[in-house]
């Protein structure tokens, strides 16, 4: 994994975080339950702190691993969107059950992104 991709993947999200935080707090914030906004809010920091992470080690390219970035690059998709559609799909009243269990897989995937990171740090 090059250091530009790693970095643009990051650039990426936390762009997005701040689009998708925004859109939550000014245009959803009327049409969502307090438990959808909050729900929605919880798939926008995890997307950021994960993009911020994905940022610091693109930045020290010899400690990150192949396998760390697609933990957190599929984790964050798996984890944050599946909130996203969750509650968005909820809000209009046609809730897409089928996304449930996946966000869980995309919080295991984040875990194991940090697993690998503590991993890598003790070697």
């Amino acid at each position: 994994m090059t250091q530009q991709i790693i970095i643009a993947t990051a650039a990426t999200f936390g762009m997005l975080s701040v689009i998708f935080g925004a859109f939550g707090a000014h245009a959803l914030k009327k049409n969502l339950s307090e438990d959808q906004l909050h729900s929605f809010e919880v798939g926008v920091k995890y997307q950021m702190y994960h993009a911020i992470v994905l940022l610091v080690l693109g930045l020290n390219p010899g400690f990150i691993t192949t396998a760390i970035y697609w933990c957190f690059t599929i984790g964050i998709i798996l984890f944050s969107f599946s909130i996203y559609g969750l509650v968005l799909s909820d809000a209009k009243g046609k809730k897409l059950r089928f996304l449930g269990p996946i966000t869980p897989i995309g919080g295991l995937l984040l875990v194991t992104g940090w697993l690998l990171i503590l991993s890598t740090a003790l070697q």
